[in-house]
């Protein structure tokens, strides 16, 4: 599970607002509202915010694992 908490604590450190990732940075609205709701964003955005707020990736976010969850196939095995 995609854990956006670090982000938040990170820019409460930094000083930088949701605010000013929209109005200074030109992030979108519906971008800030993925990461309030830690939904996946692309590695251009995670890379944005590490730029912006001087930080590494896992200042930014977490992964969580999640043992008991089956997960979507997307890469087939060939034979």
């Amino acid at each position: 599970m995609i854990n956006y908490a670090p982000l938040w604590k990170t820019m409460e450190e930094k000083h930088v607002s949701s605010y000013a990732l929209i109005e200074k940075y030109g992030f979108y609205k519906a971008t800030i509202q993925r990461l309030r709701k830690n939904q996946s964003v692309n590695m251009r955005t995670i890379d944005d915010l590490c730029q912006i707020l001087d930080c590494s990736v896992e200042d930014i976010v977490e992964i969580i694992l999640e043992p008991d969850v089956p997960l979507p196939r997307t890469i087939r095995r060939q034979p």
